[in-house]
């Protein structure tokens, strides 16, 4: 007989892992909270508690920024080709169709005119999702028209940035995206029209060296990672150490190269309120337009993908600014 008895133990099942639906939490970068991702998307992809900002989609991005059912896209037809016939690991061409189909938008950027806070706008909003937000014929294309679409329409113009650069499947095509945009842009200064530029992270290459940089006003959100190169290439070319929080929006705001930082669900409001210093208050009229006015603001449609004009023919910003 056994002076000691062996001790018994209940078994203890662990719970798989596999039985929990994916896609469910993630974990927050700056804190490393777990977040509940419906909660996530409610708060615009803003962690409650940390304020960390994940990248947010371009169709809820308009959806932020808009009044409610105003958003008119435009030139959603254009589409990227493969001009060089690029091959690699994977072709141009599939690379295109695989993000087209995982985004469900033809390119990196949206674009169209809606109202803000009752005020027609030309807004183009840039989504990382497609090739990293990079900047191929199409989308400087699409954000030359809607600087385009600003100036005849007389509306200020938003473009809301995310993109690691220029897209080098199109080679120098791609880079002559630069001064195109720019080129706009330039036009937009003349008719003393407003241009606000919104960065997000990241902005980086060939669009913060170009459009992102030539704002009236530049704004970002917290902790976007702003600049050119890499922080790995400056290093290397430089052989320096380089400073706490480099390339970040705090540090360039510091620098002057940013002027405001704006929390996302303070960036409709803050926008508002800077075209309006730029326009002067939006007043809405219930007048109807006279039959003269309204037959030139049919004509015009036509050319500016469905922007009405305003009740005299004219924007009254325009009239403001220019003294005419």
């Amino acid at each position: 007989m056994a002076i000691f008895s062996k001790p018994q133990y209940s078994t203890v099942k662990a719970r798989s892992r596999d039985s929990i639906p994916k896609g469910m939490w993630t974990k927050c970068p700056g804190s490393g909270e777990m977040v509940y991702v419906k909660d996530l998307k409610k708060n615009l992809m803003v962690v409650p508690a940390s304020g960390y900002h994940f990248p947010l989609h371009a169709p809820d991005r308009v959806e932020s920024l808009l009044d409610k059912d105003t958003f008119i896209e435009c030139d959603a037809g254009v589409s990227s080709k493969d001009p060089l016939n690029f091959t690699g690991a994977a072709s141009y061409k599939d690379k295109l169709e695989a993000n087209i189909k995982k985004t469900g938008m033809p390119d990196a950027v949206l674009c169209g005119v809606g109202k803000m806070n009752g005020r027609e706008v030309s807004l183009a909003v840039m989504d990382f999702r497609f090739l990293g937000g990079s900047m191929g014929s199409v989308v400087g294309e699409k954000i030359t028209r809607a600087i385009e679409r600003g100036l005849e329409g007389g509306m200020p113009v938003i473009i809301v940035s995310a993109s690691g650069g220029a897209r080098m499947y199109e080679g120098i095509l791609s880079l002559m995206q630069m001064a195109k945009t720019s080129a706009a842009l330039s036009k937009l200064a003349k008719a003393k029209l407003p241009y606000v530029s919104v960065l997000t992270n990241p902005t980086m290459a060939g669009v913060m060296a170009s459009f992102a940089s030539l704002g009236d006003v530049i704004i970002s959100e917290p902790g976007a990672l702003v600049g050119f190169a890499g922080r790995r290439v400056i290093k290397e070319t430089t052989q320096a150490d380089l400073p706490e929080g480099f390339q970040t929006a705090e540090f360039l705001l510091d620098r002057g190269l940013i002027d405001q930082i704006v929390p996302r669900h303070e960036l409709r409001g803050r926008i508002s309120n800077l075209l309006n210093l730029f326009c002067g208050p939006h007043k809405k009229s219930s007048a109807k337009p006279k039959p003269e006015a309204k037959k030139r603001s049919v004509a015009k449609t036509k050319s500016t993908a469905k922007v009405s004009a305003s009740k005299n023919g004219k924007n009254p910003s325009r009239s403001r600014r220019t003294g005419s």
